[in-house]
């Protein structure tokens, strides 16, 4: 009777991880915003673009260290100290091989990018340290995930960022260009993996095992295969308009992408570690897991919609308020990418499902299906991106956008169709999870729309927006008597 009244609800553990995930992620976005702002009015487009190349490659480089056994770590209930420490050794060692490769690499990515500057060598082999520094933190955070206690996960992220944003916004003043972010990524990487050491109070075994590592595959292999084919198409738009319209193009998507994920990634990454863990637990409950997957849908899409759609019409009034019509090019592709962003939360919802239960092979076929239908879309529209650069810089890469924005959707309605066969739910139903939502954000975006009208002031309409549709979402939602909403409130009141 002590030990259940002192072992705290799954539904605890997960309102308690979700709370601490939010926590990181707003102070995290806090912090990389008000880092960003000082930045983007400091540096220039084709510094931004230098960088924007150099992360093209870094993104692969950190996703051969994991390998996707992170996924693995999280998704077996009850991993063993030599299965951490195989998979820590693991990806200290692929860092290690893969740095090297990148370093003699260096000068041949160089000629990829149209416009690069020589300089391009030496920053790249700086900022691929940043891999080596995030491969050595993976295990000690997946450590904390699995126990779903994710305060010092989210104490470190915040650290690290104030380090990175003191050395990242000095250097840039000090007139480092390009160096300033490269500084300010190593800075972020060093200090968020030393305090997870530190607090962690876990130190591997002198010990791989083999027979540990291959009892990963199934899932790794799985998972690495599917964020290998993720990436490559989150990556590869940066590539083509590098390579085809040059540095400063890529520059204006950079941001853009850059202030658009701050969002959308958070967003999916607080989903993930948040109903990950719990979602494995009922992998063998059938009727619990559908339960969970409508719950889930229902947060998500209350979270989602007005997230999204508020950034959308304050797209204007937002750049213009932070940095006057410096950026003004990023606008609309920054508009672009936070629809495309939508479908990208959702179906990793739906992925993560499909994770749960173990059916990671699986999610590589979605994943190729997804690619497929993306690279159509590629396919398509890659002509055009180079389209009268001089009259319009992103005007070609706009519509190169617009093509993945309706990849996206394609696949949206593939991997809900799995996911809801798998979960033994109608995928009607799921549209019936979330359409409550959207039809409650639309409703409060009209007003919002009609001010952009009749307010001039860029930083009074981003006030007067925001409140406006704040208050009446959350209004809306009241009145229609949203359980989601009202169990949101309930839990911050109790401050459990």
């Amino acid at each position: 009777m002590n030990g259940q009244h002192d072992a705290p609800s799954m539904k605890l553990k997960v309102a308690r991880t979700l709370k601490w995930n939010v926590i990181d992620k707003v102070a995290s976005q806090i912090l990389y915003a008000v880092t960003g702002l000082i930045l983007a009015n400091v540096l220039t487009p084709a510094e931004f673009g230098v960088i924007g190349a150099i992360l093209v490659f870094q993104a692969f480089a950190s996703l051969f260290v994991d390998s996707g056994f992170s996924y693995a770590l999280i998704q077996r209930k009850s991993p063993t100290d030599l299965d951490y420490s195989t998979v820590l050794w693991f990806n200290l060692t692929m860092a290690g091989g893969i740095y090297l490769v990148l370093w003699f690499a260096a000068p041949w990515i160089m000629t990829l990018f149209k416009g690069a500057p020589q300089e391009l060598i030496p920053l790249s082999r700086v900022m691929f340290l940043t891999f080596i520094l995030n491969g050595s933190a993976i295990v000690q955070t997946n450590r904390l995930m699995k126990r779903m206690e994710v305060k010092m996960i989210a104490v470190s992220n915040s650290v690290g960022l104030f380090a990175g944003a003191i050395i990242g916004i000095g250097s840039a003043l000090l007139g480092f260009g390009a160096w300033a972010l490269v500084w300010q990524a190593v800075a972020v990487a060093a200090v968020k993996s030393a305090v997870l050491w530190y607090t962690g109070h876990w130190l591997p075994m002198l010990r791989f095992s083999w027979k540990s590592l291959h009892s990963f595959l199934g899932v790794g292999i799985g998972m690495a295969m599917t964020s290998f084919l993720n990436t490559l198409f989150q990556n590869i738009y940066s590539y083509f308009i590098g390579n085809r319209v040059g540095v400063v193009s890529l520059g204006y998507y950079t941001q853009a992408d850059k202030w658009s994920k701050m969002g959308i990634s958070s967003l999916s990454a607080v989903i993930t570690s948040s109903f990950l863990p719990a979602l494995a637990e009922y992998q063998d409950d059938t009727k619990k897991f559908a339960s969970a997957t409508a719950k889930m849908n229902r947060f998500t899409s209350y979270l989602l919609f007005p997230a999204i759609g508020m950034l959308v019409v304050m797209a204007q009034p937002i750049f213009h308020t932070l940095f006057s019509s410096r950026w003004n090019a990023s606008i609309a592709l920054f508009q672009l990418l936070l629809v495309r962003g939508i479908f990208t939360v959702l179906t990793q919802l739906y992925a993560n499902y499909v994770l749960a239960l173990g059916k990671a092979k699986l999610n590589v076929h979605i994943e190729l299906l997804r690619d497929g239908i993306a690279l159509l879309a590629i396919f398509f529209t890659l002509p055009y991106i180079v389209l009268a650069p001089q009259i319009d810089i992103t005007l070609g890469v706009r519509i190169f956008i617009m093509g993945q924005v309706v990849a996206s959707a394609v696949a949206w309605i593939v991997t809900l169709v799995i996911a809801a066969r798998l979960s033994h739910r109608n995928w009607l139903e799921y549209i019936t999870d979330s359409m409550p939502y959207l039809a409650i954000t639309l409703l409060a975006l009209v007003p919002m729309w009609l001010e952009s009208h009749i307010i001039t002031t860029p930083w009074l309409l981003c006030l007067t927006q925001g409140i406006t549709g704040v208050t009446l979402y959350l209004a809306i939602n009241h009145l229609l008597g949203s359980k989601i909403q009202k169990d949101a409130i309930d839990y911050i009141k109790k401050k459990k």
